[in-house]
């Protein structure tokens, strides 16, 4: 029996999207698959995920569609939406192309709320995905439209955060 690709979708108001996402990516591997990610809206080596997946994971193809800055909802510059273009194109590529059994579009629900990309196109994305790739999407403000078509979906929901007790951003922890 063939594996069946799956579209699963991590959202909510909580921290731990793109670390789910990351450890499934991990499983994936250790099982000898393919992933690739895209990340939407992240454009700094920083991350600890990045310099990780750079130095341990060679066949972990990863690429970032963002500035080093945040993007202003409702007011987003020409270089963010060329870069949310180009991530909206590449992934059109490596979905179509099927070579990969697991993509990720990080931060792709967000980049749909702010604007930098229509729905339509990402629900384009899903229609595309050959039966044995697994589809990934996540990010806060998933659209119900989005989230009808996926087969899991995990809302990560804050409770309690550290940063509300003037905490900062740890490294390893949040980046």
């Amino acid at each position: 029996m063939s594996k069946k690709g799956l579209i699963l979708l991590y959202t909510g108001n909580g921290k731990g999207k793109t670390t789910a996402s990351l450890g499934l990516a991990l499983r994936a591997m250790g099982h000898g698959e393919k992933v690739y990610m895209i990340q939407f809206m992240k454009g700094s080596e920083s991350y600890g995920e990045i310099k990780a997946i750079r130095k341990y994971l060679p066949g972990f193809d990863l690429v970032q569609k963002g500035q080093d800055t945040f993007v202003k909802k409702g007011n987003p510059t020409q270089e963010d939406l060329r870069l949310a273009k180009e991530g909206m194109d590449l992934a059109r590529k490596v979905i179509s192309e099927g070579n990969h059994n697991l993509v990720i579009l990080d931060e792709i629900n967000v980049a749909v709320d702010f604007g930098l990309i229509h729905e339509e196109d990402v629900l384009e994305l899903i229609s595309l995905k050959p039966e044995h790739v697994t589809l990934v999407l996540t990010g806060r403000y998933a659209s119900e439209k989005i989230m009808d078509k996926a087969d899991m979906i995990s809302e990560v929901k804050e409770i309690k955060h550290h940063y509300r007790k003037g905490i900062p951003s740890q490294p390893g922890i949040e980046y």
